[in-house]
Formats: structure tokens, C-alpha cells, sequence
């Protein structure tokens, strides 16, 4: 019977140490905040009762937190202390009885508990000095520069006192997340999976630049050391923050009644859905600072304050429906659509399935009846099914074999989640294509940003990137914020993009995997597009820094036929579709060599470009239109075919005396 409690104890320490990990390093957390905490009840439940199974890492004991790399950590003056939950009322009076015993006019503090990530801030003189989050409680992360973009908090307090430690709580607002999360789903980026997760992420950017356009902002709830300044109350502490220029929690109040208390989470929780930031429970707090001292702390939490935690409001509703989004970017998101739920305050009737290993995962089926709830209070997400309501007529969900905007063949990375839709002119992902095709790194058309793309194809004059080269002045020069001017030079771009290199070209047509390193190879590799186009699988993965799932995106897309018809209209627009490579002279013109072991004095990669030098060809296999085998040490069975078909082999020294003639 002891071993399996040890057991069960390691295994709940094992879980928390983990999730937590995940949740305050990582920003991904796995689990719900709610699913966490009955684990961590669970876990103390079984310590309380059996004591001597409780481990020295046990996160009941000490808070879970790391520095990351990329700052440097902060040994807080102050320790910022973390809370003990309570899930019910109940529980909520047994904590103003414990308190009442001791202190029976103990006045209590009552405030929103923000959804956010906690940092202190320093001022002296005045002056915000430094900032660093929470971390372990003991030692956190200097993120000054990046608090110094947030503009909640003042750089200069309005007061003379000093030094002053402000705790606070950095959160995103609802409007922002949802911002940022449109971008990045446009962008085809992970989405963050609240507001409290896109905060910790965006504090701990090592550029303030994208924390500051991240829109953060902060509530102020205590003053570090207000006992030491003077302060007898916690409530007066609050009330300096807020003359001083910082931005004070809102709603709380003062009260030596617990049932004022209590009335005053039960009217939080009904206001929860409406505000403008999330909010995950109420913190209690004992008002008196010096009766706050005279409690104390255990090993991880004062004894003077409790944290109701507001239970996640769930439902249950049918699945009426599976239908696919195709984004900017061509990636393909199922979505659901059920039957309207109020939840958290609003009416929702979609969510996303992200994709299709989720909705493998979770077997949901068009039919079931799934449980939703909004994560973080702001984003409906399905969460369940329950398989006891299941249709006996519901059937697996598949992905379509196609493109369901434009019927193109879709691309699977094995590797990924994500579906892509391989069309060139996709009309879903139309704007951002040709955004990119004109991007600088890739046809580097000047002058033709989004706003002129989204109205040409407003206007219907262009349905692809290919249609930018058939544009004419008159259409150019009709359009809003244009002109004959402004025309003639965007014409004059489009005519000079016309020479780019091949490289380019690759690069701009947005194949999945083919960046610019990638299409410089291949583009010296072949020459042509055609060479290109007419490649082998094989033959592409032999291509230098070239793998089988580059090669596969490339060949799924050069063999799709709207990108057949997008490279003809480009070839009849006289866009050049060659890589121009230097050539010393043509001694190597209609020769194939095929290169096979290790060179002594050349990689196969300077050995390749040398040949393509004097215009020969490199093939990665041998046949009968084998001209050369330069066979290094080691050479396989490239060697033994050679030998069997009658090709001329040659050593390094042999290769040499060719060149050097």
C-alpha cells in the first residue's frame, strides 16, 4: 500500500514539475490552468497525509522557474511570494477564521487577480531604475529595456520617497491578443494560446522592438516595501501607486466582513466576461502591514493572503460542421461550427481545429457533441467529446485531396501538422504571393507595395504575379493615390525585374522550402528552368544542400498545372528564366560527368561548379550519356556501372590536366 502512494506521489511531482516547466518557461503550457491546479490539490492532499513521501523538488514546496538564457538574472530584494489556492467560498471563510483567531478586527483587501506575468520594478530617487519578472521568486530576468516600452509604467514616479519595489502584473489586453494573433495566423505562425502566454513571450523578447508592438500593458498591486516607507496599510499603499503615476489593479475593496468578501467575488465573477483583460480569480489580502509581518510566510507562500481561483465555464453543444479556411499563406485550417453557446459572456459558434492531427487526436467527428469554453476567456477552443453522445452514423474526418478555393493538388509536410495548398494563384493567398514575388530579396519590383497589390486586384486587373508584366499605364494611373507618374515608374520596375537572375525568380515564386540559399543552388545547379523543370526527384535530392523534403515541395509544385500556366505567361511576359554562371570557356560543352567517392582537393561542390565553368553538365547517375566518372577514394557502384557500360573514368589528377589546358 506505501509503495503505491510513494508512487503515486512521484508520479504527480514528476506531471507538475513538467507542466510547470512548460507554463513559466516554455509559454506553451499543455494542460488548463484548472487541470493544474486539482492536480496540485491532489498532490497536496497526499503530502499532508503522507509526509514522509514528499520529495525536496516538490513544486508544493517551492515555486518552479528558471532564468533563460539571453538575460541576466536579478536576485530580488524583496521575495516575490506566490499565492495558496482556494476554489470555493468555503474554503475562502476558513481563511478568515484562521486569521480572525489571531487578529479578530482584521481588515482584508480584496482584488482582481490579473491573467498576466509578475515583475517587480525598481525606482530610486524617483526614477525607474529596474525591472525583472518573477522567475523562481528569488532570482528573475532582467527585461528593463522591455518593461521601458510598456507605457503603463512611468519612468519617473511623482514622488520623492525612494527607494521604491513595485510588484506588478504585465498582461496583454484582450484587443491586442487579438491582433496578434490574425498577424500570425496570416503569417502561418503558432498562435499563442491566451493572453497571458502572448505576454510571458512577448517580456522575454530579446529585441524590445517586438515587445513593443506588442501593445503590453499593467496593473500595479503592492508596494514592496511600504512598511519600511512608513505604511501601515496595504489599502494606502495602493493609493500612493496611484498618485505616484503607476496604474493601480482596479476594482478592490476594504472590508472586515468576509461575507462583503464574498458577495464581492461572486460580482467579479459575473463582470469576468466583460472587461477588457483577463482575469483568473481574486486575491484576499490581510490590510494590516504589520500583522502581515507578524503571520509570515511558509516555505512558499504568506500566510496573510489566499487566491480564489474562478472555476473555467464550460459547455457542451453539437458539432454541426468541419469546413476549411485556406490563409494567406495557403495553409489549410479546419474549423468547427456548432450550435451558438454563451460563453464568458459572449454568443460563440465557431472555433478552430487548428489542424489535422488535433482533430485525429481528439477524434471529432461532424455530429458529436463536443464541450467548448473560451481559453483565456477570449478564444473558443474545443476542448473534448462526449463519446457517450456520439451518432452511431458519424464518421472520421478526412482533410480534401484538394485545394477547396482553387482545386490545386495540396503539399503534406511529414514533418508538420500543416496542409498547403501548392497554387500559384490561389485566389485565397493571391495578395501575400504577390507581395512576396515583389519583395526586395526576390524580383525586387520598387514601388509596389500591399496597398497597390490589394487595389489592382480590387480593380481586377491582375489575378497573379504573372499579370504584372501585362499591366498597362491608363489602368496604373486611374487607380487611388496613382497617376501617370507613379504608373511610368511602376512600369519601369516591372520592365527591370524582367533581367533578374533565375535565383530570384525561384526565390520569388514562394515554394515551400526554397529560400534564397536554396534557389541560388539550384539555379547555378541547372542553369535553366527548364533543366530545372525537367530534373528528376533523384536528381534534385543530389543536388548540394538540397534534401528530399526541398526537393519534394519544389517538384510538387513545378509539376502543379496552374504553375505550369503561371511560368508561361511569365515566359511570354520575356522574364528571364536562366542563371547566368561564369564561363571561362566551352571545352566541356555536351559533356555529362558524373562525380562518385572523395576528391582529395575539391568538394563535389567546387568540382560541380568547375565543370559547369567550361559549360559541361553534372548528373547524379550514370547511363550511356555518361561522358566522364571522376571517381575519387571510395568510389561504389557508380564505379562498377561505369566500368559495365564503357564510360572513360578519370582520377583528380587527370580532371585536373583538363582544366588546366
Amino acid at each position: 500500500m506505501n509503495n503505491n502512494i510513494r508512487e503515486e506521489i512521484d508520479r504527480l511531482t514528476d506531471r507538475l514539475i513538467g507542466y510547470a516547466k512548460k507554463y513559466y518557461n516554455d509559454d506553451a503550457p499543455e494542460i488548463s490552468d484548472y487541470e493544474y491546479d486539482m492536480l496540485m490539490n491532489k498532490l497536496k492532499g497526499l503530502e499532508k497525509q503522507y509526509p514522509e513521501f514528499m520529495r525536496p523538488d516538490s513544486p508544493t514546496q517551492r515555486v518552479i522557474g528558471t532564468v533563460l538564457s539571453g538575460f541576466e538574472s536579478v536576485t530580488h530584494l524583496y521575495p516575490m511570494e506566490s499565492l495558496q489556492d482556494v476554489f470555493s467560498l468555503e474554503e475562502v471563510e476558513d481563511f478568515d477564521r484562521r486569521v480572525k483567531e489571531r487578529f479578530p478586527d482584521a481588515e482584508y483587501c480584496a482584488e482582481l487577480k490579473i491573467d498576466g506575468l509578475s515583475v517587480c520594478l525598481e525606482y530610486q530617487n524617483g526614477v525607474f531604475l529596474k525591472g525583472a519578472t518573477r522567475g523562481d521568486g528569488i532570482t528573475g530576468e532582467d527585461v528593463t529595456e522591455n518593461l521601458k516600452t510598456i507605457y503603463d509604467i512611468p519612468l519617473k514616479l511623482n514622488s520623492e520617497l525612494s527607494p521604491v519595489f513595485v510588484r506588478g502584473e504585465v498582461y496583454m489586453p484582450y484587443n491586442a491578443f487579438e491582433k496578434l494573433n490574425e498577424e500570425r495566423e496570416e503569417l502561418s505562425q503558432p498562435l499563442f494560446a491566451n493572453p497571458r502566454n502572448a505576454a510571458a513571450g512577448s517580456l522575454r523578447q530579446l529585441d524590445s522592438r517586438v515587445c513593443a508592438k506588442r501593445k503590453l500593458s499593467i496593473f500595479c498591486f503592492n508596494l514592496q516595501n511600504g512598511a519600511e516607507l512608513g505604511f501601515e496599510k496595504h489599502s494606502d499603499t495602493l493609493k500612493f501607486l496611484q498618485n505616484s503615476g503607476c496604474k493601480v489593479i482596479e476594482h478592490y475593496i476594504v472590508s472586515n466582513k468576509i461575507s462583503d468578501i464574498c458577495g464581492f467575488i461572486e460580482r467579479m465573477g459575473e463582470l469576468r466576461g466583460k472587461l477588457a483583460y483577463g482575469i483568473d480569480g481574486i486575491v484576499i489580502k490581510v490590510n494590516s502591514l504589520e500583522a502581515r509581518r507578524l503571520m509570515g510566510s511558509t516555505a512558499k507562500a504568506p500566510r496573510w493572503a489566499i487566491a480564489y481561483k474562478f472555476p473555467p465555464e464550460e459547455k457542451e453543444t453539437r458539432l454541426l460542421d468541419i469546413v476549411i479556411n485556406v490563409g494567406r499563406t495557403g495553409v489549410l485550417t479546419p474549423n468547427a461550427v456548432f450550435e451558438p453557446v454563451s460563453l464568458a459572456g459572449t454568443t460563440v459558434s465557431r472555433a478552430t481545429l487548428h489542424n489535422r492531427d488535433f482533430i485525429a487526436e481528439k477524434d471529432i467527428r461532424v455530429g458529436d457533441t463536443i464541450v467548448v469554453r473560451k481559453a483565456g476567456d477570449i478564444i473558443p477552443e474545443v476542448l473534448r467529446v462526449n463519446f457517450d453522445k456520439r451518432p452511431k452514423d458519424a464518421v472520421p474526418f478526412e482533410m480534401p485531396k484538394t485545394c477547396p478555393v482553387c482545386s490545386s493538388p495540396l503539399y503534406s509536410d511529414p514533418d508538420e501538422a500543416a496542409v498547403r495548398c501548392t497554387g500559384s494563384e490561389c485566389p485565397a493567398q493571391l495578395s501575400r504571393s504577390i507581395e512576396h514575388f515583389a519583395s526586395r530579396g526576390a524580383m525586387d519590383i520598387e514601388g509596389l507595395g500591399i496597398a497597390i497589390v490589394e487595389n489592382l486586384l480590387k480593380e481586377g486587373h491582375i489575378k497573379s504575379a504573372a499579370d504584372l508584366y501585362f499591366l498597362n499605364a491608363s489602368d496604373i494611373a486611374a487607380m487611388e493615390k496613382m497617376g501617370e507618374k507613379s504608373a511610368g515608374n511602376l512600369l519601369a520596375a516591372l520592365e527591370k525585374s524582367k533581367g533578374n537572375q533565375l535565383s530570384r525568380l525561384l526565390f520569388a515564386f514562394g515554394i515551400r522550402h526554397v529560400g534564397q540559399k536554396a534557389a541560388k543552388v539550384l539555379a547555378e545547379h541547372f542553369i535553366t528552368l527548364d533543366n530545372l523543370r525537367k530534373a528528376s526527384l533523384e536528381e534534385l535530392i543530389s543536388v548540394r544542400d538540397v534534401g528530399e523534403k526541398t526537393a519534394l515541395s519544389l517538384k510538387t509544385w513545378l509539376d502543379n498545372p496552374q504553375n505550369i500556366h503561371f511560368i508561361s505567361r511569365l515566359e511570354q511576359a520575356g522574364v528571364n528564366m536562366a542563371e547566368q554562371v561564369e564561363r571561362k570557356d566551352g571545352r566541356f560543352e555536351g559533356k555529362t560527368f558524373v562525380l562518385t567517392g572523395t576528391l582529395p582537393n575539391y568538394t563535389r561542390d567546387q568540382a560541380s561548379k568547375i565543370i559547369e565553368s567550361f559549360g559541361g553538365k553534372v548528373s547524379s547517375s550514370v547511363s550511356k550519356k555518361t561522358s566522364f566518372l571522376l571517381a575519387g577514394e571510395d568510389a561504389g557502384s557508380k564505379l562498377t556501372k561505369a566500368q559495365s557500360l564503357g564510360v572513360e573514368i578519370i582520377d583528380e589528377d587527370a580532371f585536373e590536366n583538363m582544366i588546366k589546358e
